[in-house]
């Protein structure tokens, strides 16, 4: 089995319906990746979640340590942690009901991806968000 991606329409959409993302591992160093693409994604106009329990504060928002300490809807849960770390996520993904469960650049497990699609959800794998953002103005 592979994973197959929405088609860049489809990834468009989503992005322009989506106003909160919540950003599970980001990190509060301003040199990591997912600390660059959650501030464009800020700057974009998007609310960003950090999903961090290191941290307390990012980006200027109170962070919190679970996808499950979130009040409200989540439009996009964005993914920077390892592969192996993706089943986990995409086990607490489907318990707070959030629309995409987005994994980074690199990042791809067919479990997950075969447990959230089972469910219904929509799911992009491997591919960055800024960088989709950015093709798809």
């Amino acid at each position: 089995m592979t994973v197959e991606n929405p088609s860049r329409d489809e990834i468009r959409e989503i992005l322009n319906k989506a106003k909160r993302i919540a950003v599970v591992g980001l990190s509060d160093n301003p040199e990591r990746t997912s600390y660059m693409v959650s501030k464009a994604m800020q700057d974009a106009g998007y609310e960003i979640i950090p999903v961090n329990p290191k941290a307390d504060e990012i980006l200027g928002v109170k962070a919190v340590s679970s996808l499950k300490e979130i009040e409200g809807h989540v439009d996009i849960v964005d993914v920077f942690r390892r592969s192996e770390f993706l089943l986990d996520v995409a086990k607490e993904f489907a318990e707070i009901d959030a629309d995409v469960f987005w994994a980074q650049q690199g990042l791809v497990n067919e479990e997950a991806y075969s447990f959230l699609k089972e469910k219904g959800y929509t799911v992009i794998m491997d591919r960055c968000i800024k960088v989709e953002h950015a093709l798809t103005r």
